[in-house]
């Protein structure tokens, strides 16, 4: 048995977990879609929580790592949300196939480490002193991120990612409007025509959207929307 029968076996599983849901496939199913017996799928997978243990590893890692990053970033709420919403587009195929059945949770290992991730990311955004409301706001944020990517999880990545984090940006707007130094807040969500014409200046000079956004106190999600094309 070789490696590439491994990754057969897990594009199969995506792709019936996705179409019929974990719960209404059967191993047997997922050997015929590749090809192989259904011995052949049980040793690599003994079952097939371990399947979805395999599918969710890289999700799972890349969450822990960008949590990871955002909490030791001077913008630990700006990293969080940004490094949370990457980790989503980066396997948005995964995260429409658990909204079928939430087959992720098959997997005690996957729901423990997934609900880890996302309890140190509410804490991130809503930040260590927040109060009730404060780690609810944090929690609307962070669920703003993921049922857009699944709805559009064809969509082009740039657009569907500054489009994401505008919404996000608008939310603390609305629910901040004094703003603070802290985090995303106070950061407008619209810019001028004037405001405008200089950040497409900046960009045909080389500036990253990243620095235009410092440069004129706006988020990179309005940066990114008012500049379609930039990288």
């Amino acid at each position: 048995m070789t490696d590439d029968t491994r990754a057969r076996i897990l594009r199969a599983a995506l792709e019936e977990f996705s179409e019929r849901g974990f719960h209404a496939t059967s191993v047997r199913e997922l050997a015929e879609r590749v090809g192989i017996t259904k011995t052949a799928v049980l040793y690599h997978f003994p079952g097939k929580a371990d399947i979805v243990t395999a599918l969710a590893e890289p999700l799972l890692g890349d969450l822990e790592a960008a949590m990871a990053k955002a909490a030791v970033a001077v913008d630990a709420r700006a990293a969080a949300i940004e490094g949370l919403l990457d980790v989503w587009l980066a396997h948005r195929y995964l995260l429409r196939m658990n909204l079928r059945d939430l087959g992720l949770t098959a997997s005690k290992t996957v729901f423990e480490r997934f609900r880890d991730g996302m309890l140190k990311a509410n804490h991130l955004v809503a930040g260590p002193d927040a109060d009730l409301a404060g780690r609810v706001r944090a929690a609307q944020a962070i669920a703003m991120l993921s049922d857009p990517v699944v709805l559009f999880a064809d969509a082009p990545v740039d657009e569907l990612r500054a489009a994401v984090l505008d919404g996000v940006d608008r939310l603390y707007a609305v629910a901040e409007p004094e703003g603070r130094p802290r985090g995303r807040r106070g950061r407008p969500p619209v810019m001028s025509p004037e405001t405008v014409e200089a950040a497409r200046r900046l960009y045909d000079a080389g500036r990253s959207p990243a620095d235009i956004a410092t440069a004129l106190g706006v988020s990179r999600a309005t940066i990114y929307r008012h500049l379609p094309g930039a990288e």
